[in-house]
C-alpha cells in the first residue's frame, strides 16, 4: 500500500509526485515536509548507491547488480522500481539510466563526496 505525496522538486514549475511506503505511526507529519519524505525514501539501503552507480551512464541490470556488490536481485529490482516512481531512474534501451532529476541528485552526491573526502582527511589528521 502506498501513500501519495506531492511537492515541488526544485524548479518553480516542476512538480513531482512521490510514492512512499506507508510510514509507521508518528511519521505522518512527514507529508508536509518534502525533505523528510525524500530522506525516508532515499535512506533505504541501496537507493543512493544505485543513483551513484548510474551517474556514469546507463547500465543493464546485471552490470548494475555487479557494481552494487552484495545486493540481491529482488532488492535491486525493488529499489529500481521505487527510484523510478520517485522520478530518479528510467528504463532505456541501454538499461537503467538517471532522469534529469536523477542527474541533479547525482550532482549533489558528487559535491557531498568531495566534502566527505575533505572530512576524512581532517579526521585522519586528528
Amino acid at each position: 500500500m502506498y501513500k501519495r505525496y506531492s511537492f515541488r522538486s526544485g524548479c518553480a514549475t516542476n512538480f513531482a509526485t512521490v510514492f512512499v511506503a506507508d510510514m509507521p505511526k508518528g511519521k505522518e507529519s512527514h507529508k508536509d515536509r518534502p525533505i523528510m519524505v525524500l530522506l525516508d525514501s532515499l535512506g533505504r539501503r541501496w537507493s543512493l548507491r544505485i543513483i551513484w552507480e548510474l551517474q556514469g551512464g546507463p547500465a543493464k541490470f546485471r552490470a548494475l547488480r555487479k557494481a552494487c556488490d552484495g545486493v540481491s536481485p529482488s532488492v535491486l529490482n525493488k529499489r529500481i522500481g521505487e527510484l523510478h516512481e520517485l522520478g530518479f531512474v528510467k528504463k532505456t534501451d541501454d538499461g537503467y539510466a538517471l532522469t534529469s532529476d536523477g542527474e541533479s541528485l547525482a550532482d549533489r552526491l558528487r559535491k557531498l563526496d568531495r566534502w566527505a573526502r575533505r572530512w576524512e582527511k581532517r579526521q585522519r589528521s586528528k
